[in-house]
């Protein structure tokens, strides 16, 4: 946020993260737009475009290094595996040297050219300013547990969390010194910054359709990412495990004087076996049910107390050693 701590003759810089992964056939045009929108925004800031490549198996490393040793705006890093699309983004965030930094897919479904807008709303005051989808070029059945699982992680977690938001988006530095100082080891950005506070606004859009490649979301990445949302913005399961074991232990104690009574009243009753096992059964499921969410959180407690990694670089494009920070 240019709120007047920059010096006045030094023009803001502005870092765009790009996470990829097997991205090869959208780089070139990528590359094609940012640079297009760096020259138009000469007057206003500088740019800079910071690449994390997951490990990608196909050309998307070479192009990147061709890409590189042509501009030095253009740093990159690569994974010596996979570590997911929200650990590459932080491990992009925490290497970026911006004032202001927008983060984008290399798909060009969120549309590069909007952070002149982005721009505009942080040199208002703003330190976050996300994109609101309006619409999108996907199947009924993944817009449908889009909007559904946007809806649930926002009304379950401790703090609102914008519906209708990807991790197209632009922060303030301050922001990311922020989530630096955040210990998690499956981080769920979207939740992270909103929970953060600071001054937000949107800006809404219409995503455009992918027009090379595939997309790396299918219906069960959008579900652990679901998971992973509500398990770490949000105590309700724990709550309703508790709740659910109060209910069923009122239902027991209910079941059992009416059983009582009814022995008392109808001496002759058959034992009911069936019920019984059906109920025995019931409780084992309960039980393993409501130990999963406990075990979902202690995982969670376990993987920061282990402290892996965010990434492992396994090679770098326009950095020195000493940035670093993995």
């Amino acid at each position: 946020m240019n709120d007047g701590s920059l010096p006045p003759t030094r023009r803001p810089l502005v870092s765009i993260s790009i996470p990829v992964l097997n991205e090869a056939g959208n780089l070139d045009a990528l590359y094609a737009r940012l640079a297009a929108l760096a020259d138009r925004m000469a007057d206003r800031c500088d740019l800079e475009f910071v690449f994390t490549d997951n490990h990608s198996d196909d050309q998307t490393w070479p192009m990147l290094a061709k890409i590189a040793a042509a501009d030095p705006r253009v740093r990159a890093l690569r994974f010596s595996r996979n570590f997911g699309f929200q650990n590459s983004i932080l491990a992009n965030y925490l290497h970026t040297r911006g004032d202001a930094v927008m983060q984008i897919d290399a798909d060009l479904q969120d549309p590069p050219e909007m952070l002149e807008q982005f721009f505009a709303l942080w040199q208002q005051g703003y330190h976050v300013v996300y994109g609101i989808r309006r619409k999108r070029p996907e199947n009924w059945l993944l817009n449908l547990i889009r909007k559904c699982g946007y809806w649930v992680i926002d009304k379950v977690s401790e703090h609102p969390i914008p519906r209708d938001v990807g991790d197209f988006r632009l922060i303030d530095r301050a922001v990311i010194e922020a989530i630096a100082k955040t210990r998690t080891a499956s981080p769920y950005l979207r939740g992270m910054i909103a929970g953060l506070g600071f001054n937000q606004t949107g800006v809404a859009y219409d995503r455009d359709a992918r027009t090379v490649g595939e997309s790396k979301f299918n219906v069960m990445r959008l579900m652990r990412l679901g998971l992973t949302a509500v398990f770490n913005h949000s105590t309700v399961p724990l709550r309703m495990a508790s709740f659910l074991g109060i209910v069923i232990l009122l239902g027991s104690l209910a079941g059992a004087l009416y059983y009582v009574i009814l022995r008392w009243l109808l001496p002759d009753l058959p034992p009911g076996f069936v019920s019984i096992q059906l109920m025995v059964l019931f409780g084992i499921g309960l039980n393993a049910f409501l130990l999963g969410i406990i075990g979902e959180y202690i995982l969670r407690i376990y993987r920061v107390l282990r402290s892996d990694p965010i990434a492992i670089v396994e090679g770098s494009l326009n950095m020195q050693a000493d940035d670093l920070k993995l």
